[in-house]
């Protein structure tokens, strides 16, 4: 499920977040684990879908857990530490893909090259959300950051508006004018800004093969 989902109901296995969050706060260790075990899956789908296959992948979402856990007393809602956390790797994405873009205006830095869609799209990915997977991933490169994060969050993640708007720390209508220049790009150089399938689908279709990197066992093909 997407990270918009900012409960997190206990499970046989495990208190809720709410638990694990104060015991973090009193310095617990296992707490700390026990939220990183939880949340690290899902905010490194995050990252992988934003940046690719990507070598700073695990860093972004090591770092935003660090900042995540040293800034706890910030947290006004402890069940909401999922969606929380998310906000960070999303903002430290944009940090990276900032940086990087400067540096290579300034010749320190190679062009990136483009995101290969068929590194991310897993094995039960529908035909109809590969389409769209390379077809956005297709422009990303050459987007502003803030575009290029609201266009993933929106199209890939399946957020709504203001759940982009959240993450991305910003208002609601400030997204909207990002996603609809991402859009544009989107149709000009694709003929057609539509979604195609079910954004559930698009999201699960690389869930698959983030777990997959994030493991070790490397790429599908």
């Amino acid at each position: 499920m997407a990270l918009r989902e900012i409960t997190v109901l206990p499970t046989a296995t495990g208190p809720r977040d709410a638990e694990l969050v104060d015991g973090a706060r009193a310095g617990e260790r296992w707490a700390c684990e026990a939220l990183f075990r939880r949340h690290a899956p899902r905010a490194n789908g995050l990252a992988f879908r934003l940046l690719g296959r990507d070598e700073d992948v695990d860093d972004v979402v090591q770092d935003a857990f660090v900042q995540a856990l040293s800034s706890l007393d910030q947290l006004r809602e402890p069940n909401a530490f999922g969606g929380w956390l998310g906000s960070m790797v999303v903002g430290r994405v944009g940090k990276l893909i900032r940086r990087r873009k400067l540096l290579t205006r300034l010749g320190l830095r190679r062009r990136e090259p483009p995101i290969d869609p068929d590194e991310l799209v897993g094995r039960s990915c529908p035909a109809d959300a590969a389409i769209e997977l390379r077809a956005v991933y297709g422009v990303l490169e050459s987007m502003p950051a803030d575009a290029r994060i609201a266009l993933i969050l929106r199209r890939v993640e399946g957020l709504t508006i203001d759940e982009v708007a959240a993450l991305v720390g910003a208002s609601a209508a400030t997204v909207k004018r990002r996603v609809a220049q991402a859009e544009r790009q989107l149709r000009r150089d694709h003929g057609d800004g539509d979604a195609v399938g079910p954004r559930s689908a698009r999201r699960d279709a690389t869930d698959e093969t983030a777990e997959r990197v994030r493991l070790g066992e490397g790429g599908e093909r």
